[in-house]
């Protein structure tokens, strides 16, 4: 027998699939969640990378990462440096490989506000040992994410300010417009690597200015446009 098998008698539990809230109520299902490493000049300056023009590089997260809005997160294990990185998250609703860069709207559902949770001290450890890093990106709570908006609704935001805070003080502060490589450049290069389907959330990059959580820490994200995303870390 040759090709996929899709069937309702699985001998383990398939588990719930996780989503994300839609406007106006109904909900987002997440199959991938591919991400895209130092799209903003500042950022990768601060990370001590060369902020050229070079392709794009992306990572991934397990779909199982989302988490909605208003949800309380808990400190991750082995860790002691947590960090946070806002980013516009671009929601995938058409299928495509290899798109132009002109046709890449045509492949967008919507957008939201996220957040790239990121285990710095355990990322380092493996950027330094020359393995994969997926260790400090992809764990339990690592991408919240907002209440997605259709892009009917607003649009194709392609500027804008994208902010965040951590108990009412800003940390984090920056504009759409000066992501290195644009959402519909993003969205095309990607879709050499891998075909783009309906489920599948793009993280398009942090501004500058990222830094620590500590448990009991409160934070607001927030896009023009958007709903913005609200989370806290775990006290205990």
């Amino acid at each position: 027998m040759s090709g996929k098998m899709y069937r309702s008698d699985y001998v383990v539990s398939q588990g719930e699939q996780p989503s994300i809230p839609v406007a106006g109520g109904a909900v987002y299902p997440v199959r991938h969640i591919y991400c895209v490493g130092r799209n903003y000049a500042e950022h990768a300056r601060e990370m001590g990378a060369d902020p050229d023009r070079e392709a794009p590089f992306f990572f991934m997260k397990a779909p199982d990462c989302v988490e909605s809005s208003g949800a309380q997160i808990k400190y991750p294990s082995r860790t002691e440096n947590l960090h946070h990185e806002v980013e516009l998250v671009v929601a995938v609703g058409r299928s495509g490989a290899d798109v132009p860069v002109s046709e890449a709207t045509d492949h967008i559902f919507g957008y939201a506000v996220g957040v790239d949770l990121t285990r710095r001290d355990l990322q380092q450890a493996m950027k330094e040992k020359g393995r994969p890093w997926e260790i400090g990106k992809s764990f339990s709570q690592a991408a919240p994410v907002g209440e997605i908006q259709p892009a009917w609704n607003v649009g194709h935001p392609r500027e804008g300010k994208i902010s965040l805070s951590v108990n009412g003080e800003l940390r984090q502060e920056g504009d759409l417009k000066d992501m290195v490589w644009g959402i519909d450049e993003v969205i095309a290069e990607l879709s050499t690597y891998y075909k783009l389907e309906p489920g599948d959330l793009i993280f398009t990059g942090t501004p500058s200015g990222v830094g620590a959580l500590v448990r009991g820490d409160s934070v607001s994200c927030s896009i023009d446009e958007l709903e913005p995303l609200e989370f806290s870390i775990a006290a205990v």
